[in-house]
Formats: structure tokens, sequence, C-alpha cells
């Protein structure tokens, strides 16, 4: 259950980042950014993080790729003024990554 919330906020946290690229941007920069930076995270995500990454990191390189993947999110949803999602997000992702290291879960 606890990986099934992990891929939750894995998700989540592309949605938040593409509604602040919608709520940031103007013109063509708005859809720049909607899809950029979603993007640019999952392609990190998917190479650097992972379970099946391509390159593996070391732990404490891995746990500064998780502060930045999962807090940038938080602090995108607000600066768009969703305070309350935000919290509810971070503490979420934080007692998520708690319990996946008591767990032993990757």
């Amino acid at each position: 259950m606890n990986l099934v919330l992990r891929f939750l906020l894995e998700l989540f946290a592309l949605g938040s980042l593409a509604y602040w690229g919608i709520q940031t941007g103007k013109g063509l920069n708005k859809v720049l950014l909607a899809i950029g930076a979603p993007l640019v995270i999952a392609i990190v995500w998917g190479i650097f993080g992972s379970p099946r990454a391509q390159i593996q990191l070391s732990m404490s390189m891995h746990m500064m790729l998780e502060l930045i993947v999962f807090g940038l999110p938080a602090i995108a949803l607000y600066a768009t003024g969703k305070h309350s999602f935000a919290i509810i997000y971070i503490t979420l992702a934080i007692i998520n990554r708690i319990l996946m290291y008591i767990w032993g879960q990757q």
C-alpha cells in the first residue's frame, strides 16, 4: 500500500508542476512550462531515482534527488496559492519516505 502511495505522490508531483506552469507562464511560456517542468522531472527521476534507474546513486545523493523531486512540487503549489495542498502533499511524501525506510522498500 505504501508503494501505491509513492506512485500516486509521483503522479501528483508531475500534475502539480504542470499546474504551476499553467498558472505561472504567459502565452507560449505557459505551454512550455506546463509540459517542460513535469517532463524534466520525469526524465531525471527515471534516469537517477526510480527503482529501475539506469544510473544508481549513493544513498545520500538519492535522498538529495528525492528532496528535489518531491520538494519542488510542494514549493510550486505553495507559490500558486495552494498552501493546504502543498502542506498535505509534502507531509504525505515525508511520511511515505519514512515508512519506506522502516519497511525496507525501494
